[in-house]
């Protein structure tokens, strides 16, 4: 008769038996692996040159622009020299920077004397005008350029392009002439109209535009919406950045205008402001808007140079 068999005693397991790759990783619960425990590195933090390397570059860019900063602010800071000074010592050779006579003379007399604010609503009047139709026909024709397709279309915009290489002076005298036949001349138009034409601007427009979608204006045309509409409905909202530093350049070219509203104009009531205010204390004086357009909307003039690539992009 044989014996019944004993069980055998349940013997221990190390721990450090059971090799580590037993453990499956789900079966560790994410809890059990503290956070502090796994380092948080931002890809773009990895891809920063080392700090002395950057701080290196920084300065040795600021070293570069401050001269040429401080070259572009010499004309100005000469400009304020001379308006602060007597009219005697303005021909004082040899010339110095800072007055020996500070006077407010040239204010007073360019404050007091002139019809301010008749030049200033002419100003405002040009250039708001001139600002709203140039920007109207440039986009017209830059979303022609880039996405209608018609006979001569090439070589109309390059005649287009050609009109940036031709100088404004080169053009004074036939337009004179043509603003003198129609009987434009000491009128609003006569200085609004010869401005509004801008190929520069055309150019910039044509560049945003071709860098839209088709496939936006494509499920427009699916949808029964004609050429204008898709223009005004999709691509007009979608260019406000690229419109509204447009707006903001032919504004300051136009307010700066001095030559051909001075050309097309004889009536003192017509005058605009750089026109009225010759002098280099009313220069300083008309440049006061341009200041605060450009503090209110750089912005949107650094955006608009981003979005249209006339920044070497």
């Amino acid at each position: 008769m044989t014996a019944p068999a004993t069980a055998a005693p349940a013997t221990a397991v190390p721990a450090t038996a059971v090799p580590a790759t037993a453990v499956p990783a789900a079966a560790v619960p994410a809890a059990a692996v503290p956070a502090a425990a796994v380092p948080a590195t931002p890809p773009a933090a990895a891809a920063r040159p080392p700090w002395p390397r950057r701080n290196a570059g920084q300065i040795a860019l600021t070293a570069i622009a401050l001269p040429l900063a401080l070259l572009w602010l010499l004309p100005f800071g000469w400009a304020l020299s001379t308006s602060l000074k007597p009219e005697g010592e303005t021909q004082v050779l040899p010339v110095h920077w800072i007055p020996q006579d500070v006077t407010l003379g040239a204010y007073r007399s360019v404050l007091g004397e002139g019809d301010l604010q008749v030049w200033l609503l002419n100003s405002l009047i040009v250039s708001v005008g001139v600002t709203a139709l140039c920007v109207a026909v440039s986009a017209a024709a830059a979303y022609g350029f880039a996405r209608t397709r018609f006979r001569f279309r090439r070589a109309l915009f390059g005649l287009t392009l050609a009109g940036i290489m031709v100088p404004g002076t080169v053009l004074t005298a036939p337009l004179f002439a043509t603003m003198r036949s129609l009987g434009l001349v000491d009128t609003y138009w006569g200085i609004i109209l010869p401005q509004v034409v801008a190929p520069a601007m055309v150019f910039i427009l044509y560049t945003f535009f071709r860098g839209i979608p088709r496939e936006l204006e494509e499920a427009a045309v699916l949808d029964g919406a004609g050429r204008w509409r898709i223009f005004l409905t999709i691509v007009v909202p979608l260019s406000r950045p690229v419109l509204a530093a447009v707006s903001i350049f032919v504004f300051i070219v136009s307010w700066n205008n001095f030559m051909w509203p001075f050309l097309v104009t004889t009536d003192p009531d017509l005058a605009t402001l750089p026109v009225g205010l010759a002098t280099v204390a009313g220069a300083l004086l008309a440049a006061l808007p341009l200041l605060l357009v450009f503090v209110f909307f750089q912005r949107q003039i650094v955006r608009g140079v981003a979005h249209t690539g006339i920044a070497g992009s």
